[in-house]
């Protein structure tokens, strides 16, 4: 697999005041010259950042127009420590990027914490909101349905009273730990990987905010009905990868979405809750295929 050094990852950072904070994004080399190209955005999950696309990222830079940015509080992005963080303030931050550089219509891949913020894009789209115009949107492992959200213990600790005390303690070891639950078997992570994510997670002290950012748990059952609606009822093209070996959002989850969402496309990997991660190649075969039906 392809990994994206770090250094490179910082070095190419362009940084925007959206929504009052500062925000870390990415655009490929042609962006703003190749109109005539569809336009990806990628949306990371929880805890890391939008280095988990890079493998994706680099194979899709020549086809199509690629944008994703760190949401707040993640990667290098403003992690502000007295704040109320919010899916639908990560939505409207998207939404003044996408402003920002024009784009008009777009596709979506999104993964864990970033599908919520996809499903809160998509319902606004619903509701006949004048931002930019979703053309198709996959997900990868993540709550898609709060009923069927299975949080880690150290997740549950984090967001508890304790979790201020918990992200103190918090160590490159116990993130290992953790990933190490979450993926799967055969594709655990690399020492490369988590090195990246724990820099990432510590950049800007942001191990500070992570119980702040786990207020998205209690959103998604706030907003659950008006997202599976929207679901449910758009025309825009769905799309879920799933690793079934995901404790958090595994089988499970692909089987109700299954159950809720109408000619539901999907496609099950032998994997764990990072897809983009631990099988690469495959996500990125399945996502081109998805997006040459789409666009035809």
């Amino acid at each position: 697999m392809t990994t994206l050094n770090l250094e490179k990852y910082i070095k190419h950072a362009e940084f925007s005041e959206l929504c009052g904070h500062r925000i870390a994004h990415w655009q490929s080399v042609d962006f703003q010259k190749s109109h005539n190209k569809d336009t990806v955005l990628f949306i990371h999950g929880f805890p890391s950042a939008a280095w988990d696309w890079h493998f994706q990222w680099k194979h899709l830079a020549g086809q199509y127009r690629l944008l994703c940015l760190d949401l707040l509080g993640f990667g290098l992005s403003d992690k502000p420590k007295d704040h109320q963080y919010s899916l639908l303030e990560q939505a409207d931050i998207v939404q003044a990027l996408l402003n920002k550089l024009g784009v008009k219509n777009y596709h979506i891949l999104a993964h864990d914490y970033g599908d919520s913020v996809a499903q809160e894009l998509l319902s606004r789209q619903e509701a006949k909101d004048k931002a930019a115009n979703i053309l198709s949107l996959c997900f990868l492992n993540g709550g898609l349905f709060a009923s069927h959200h299975r949080p880690l213990f150290a997740q549950k600790l984090l967001k508890s009273r304790l979790g201020g005390l918990a992200s103190h303690f918090m160590n490159k070891a116990s993130l290992r730990r953790g990933f190490n639950k979450i993926f799967a078997p055969k594709s655990q992570p690399s020492d490369y990987e988590i090195e990246t994510l724990w820099q990432l997670i510590e950049h800007n002290d942001g191990k500070r905010v992570l119980p702040k950012l786990l207020s998205y748990i209690d959103e998604r059952s706030q907003h659950t009905k008006r997202w599976i609606d929207s679901m449910s009822s758009t025309a825009v093209p769905l799309y879920f990868i799933n690793g079934v070996h995901d404790p958090i959002s595994g089988q499970h989850m692909l089987d109700h979405y299954i159950d809720i969402i109408p000619n539901a496309r999907t496609t099950a990997l032998d994997v764990g809750h990072y897809p983009q991660l631990e099988a690469p190649k495959e996500v990125l075969a399945l996502y081109q295929t998805f997006l040459n039906d789409v666009i035809g």
